[in-house]
């Protein structure tokens, strides 16, 4: 696990490998989940029997889902202190390169990519993620996460519009 003291020690870490998390199983039950949450019941995600004979050979994970996965993996890799608030500005690049069956074992791999100060005391890091499968040579996911990181300031201090 890495530690940053601050959001701005980001900056000078660009290219930094942060490593990788352990593996994760992806399980029926919490792909039903998210299919409940999000509305999303296609069957190759939600019915194993049909998707056996479906082009997959078996249930496969949502897409979204497994990029929702990502942050909860990125706290196992590193943590940045004297941030009073982090921001998930969202994906870039993403690229799903091949599908995931339910199942399957997960995990993440990442670097800084770049960070930079941004107004009114923030950080925006840009983290390259790879999502893998335990077993195979070529990640199933890419894309840059972009977070801003807000660091911490005095009581009574009230921040100025920029």
């Amino acid at each position: 696990m890495r530690t940053f003291s601050t959001p701005g020690e980001l900056v000078g870490a660009a290219g930094a490998r942060l490593g990788r998390s352990a593996y994760q199983p992806v399980l029926q039950h919490d792909v039903d989940v998210f299919a409940a949450l999000t509305g999303d019941h296609q069957w190759i995600h939600t019915d194993p029997a049909r998707a056996r004979s479906g082009p997959f050979g078996g249930p496969v994970v949502h897409g979204l889902y497994l990029l929702s996965l990502v942050p909860p993996m990125l706290a196992e890799l590193y943590t940045v202190d004297g941030a009073s608030v982090v921001l998930n500005k969202g994906f870039d690049h993403v690229r799903f390169s091949s599908p995931v069956a339910v199942g399957s074992r997960i995990r993440v791999s990442a670097e800084v990519r770049s960070a930079a100060p941004r107004p009114r005391g923030f950080t925006e890091a840009v983290i390259a993620i790879a999502v893998e499968v335990a077993g195979q040579e070529w990640p199933v996911c890419t894309a840059d996460l972009r977070l801003l990181y807000q660091e911490e300031v005095a009581e009574g201090w009230v921040p100025v519009a920029s």
